[in-house]
């Protein structure tokens, strides 16, 4: 589908960094929509998981009926989860939680360490512009990718920006750097989508 107008992206915001993820958007051109309950979901083009506790956002879904309605947006929506939002988007969590299984990877929830491990790091991409700005806090690892899934970037051996078809994820937080390019590929993808 090629968009004629600024597409609308929902940021789900029921916790965790979502207005960055709206402030980032805006800059590149698209409209935002704060996610709250399932009526926000009609009409989106393009939907964001963001980072915070993702223990507490499931906490906070089932409170406004929110997991099935998520869970169908995001088999048929272009999404970017990052941090918390990639262990929702994961097809298999460690440890186990319930999660949407929409993307088949692995993820281990805080592997890096805790709050004073987290981290500023640039390292190498397949995205255009050369190595990647990427801000980790508290950051879960992504242990094993399945069939599909294109590795964009990594941390060390780790992958950390994977994608499958319109599926995004990302174990740091691109809405808290300075580098507008996950949200720019993001944006490119949905056109295309």
């Amino acid at each position: 589908m090629m968009m004629t107008t600024a597409p609308l992206i929902g940021v789900l915001a029921l916790q965790g960094a979502s207005d960055a993820h709206c402030r980032m958007l805006e800059q590149r051109g698209a409209r935002v929509r704060n996610v709250r309950r399932p009526a926000d979901l009609d009409g989106l083009d393009g939907l964001i998981l963001p980072g915070g506790e993702s223990t507490a956002m499931l906490r906070l879904m089932d409170r406004e009926g929110l997991f099935e309605p998520l869970r169908r947006a995001v088999q048929s929506l272009p999404c970017l989860g990052t941090c918390a939002g990639t262990i929702l988007l994961a097809e298999t969590v460690e440890p186990v939680q319930p999660s949407f299984a929409a993307l088949p990877i692995t993820v281990t929830r805080n592997a890096y360490g805790r709050q004073n491990d987290s981290a500023i790091l640039n390292a190498q991409t397949a995205l255009d512009g050369g190595p990647l700005e990427m801000v980790f806090i508290r950051a879960p690892r992504i242990d094993a990718v399945g069939e599909g899934v294109t590795v964009l970037a990594r941390r060390g051996d780790d992958p950390v920006l994977v994608q499958k078809g319109h599926t995004l994820a990302c174990t740091f937080h691109p809405e808290l750097g300075s580098d507008p390019r996950v949200h720019a590929y993001f944006l490119a993808q949905i056109g295309h989508h």
